[in-house]
């Protein structure tokens, strides 16, 4: 489940005259908490190797770790999805990706979450995984609901663009981030080029530490 930071508000829907472009964060809770883990179970696994090694385990686990965190965090705790009514930023694991409204096709979500621009390229979601168990969770609700309401939609494909408590909660965001382009996409303010950029304070230390790891281990 994805869910907006607490400090997200005000929302770029209702901005104030002090912060009139304030982000709204989209994280998710269920990638930090495992991250952190993995990141402690690191720590552990290397500290007992550094303290109980001998020869040249205590340097090889250093590497391993050196290598190991900034994996775990790239893919855990730094994905992320900032949006106000500019543009639409990513923040994957290995790049940044900022994108002008204007330059946005289209929002899916699939088996993973997608945004496509206006020329062709396609970017993924990290912070928002599609979860298919919430999916058809939400499914069966609209399901149960239909039979309340005749006239209302049977479909167990869970489209995007239904609202409340018989969406998941990926399909939810999602939907809102394609209103956002659609409300936004003309803006004049909300226009310009595509920006990437790679996370080299992420691949930096990780290629340190693979290099050192190797090494090490070339020299036995």
């Amino acid at each position: 489940m994805t869910t907006p930071e607490p400090g997200s508000e005000p929302t770029p829907d209702r901005p104030t005259a002090e912060q009139p472009f304030a982000d709204r964060v989209f994280r998710s809770p269920l990638g930090i908490a495992s991250g952190v883990f993995l990141v402690l179970l690191a720590a552990g696994f290397a500290g007992d190797a550094m303290i109980r090694g001998k020869d040249n385990a205590p340097w090889v686990a250093l590497a391993g770790f050196v290598l190991a965190v900034p994996l775990i965090v790239a893919f855990t705790i730094r994905p992320a999805v900032y949006v106000n009514n500019q543009r639409l930023r990513i923040r994957n694991p290995f790049r940044s990706i900022t994108l002008p409204w204007g330059t946005v096709a289209d929002v899916r979500a699939g088996y993973s979450s997608e945004v496509f621009t206006q020329d062709g390229a396609k970017y993924q979601l990290w912070a928002i995984p599609v979860s298919l168990r919430q999916r058809k969770k939400a499914a069966r609700k609209a399901a149960r609901a239909s039979q309340d309401d005749p006239h209302g939609r049977t479909s167990t494909t869970a489209d995007v663009r239904d609202t409340g408590s018989r969406t998941a909660p990926a399909d939810q965001t999602i939907a809102d981030l394609r209103e956002l382009a659609e409300r936004h996409g003309r803006d004049p303010e909300a226009q310009g080029e595509p920006q990437v950029r790679w996370a080299y304070e992420i691949l930096a230390p990780a290629a340190a530490g693979l290099l050192l790891l190797v090494i090490l281990i070339a020299i036995g």
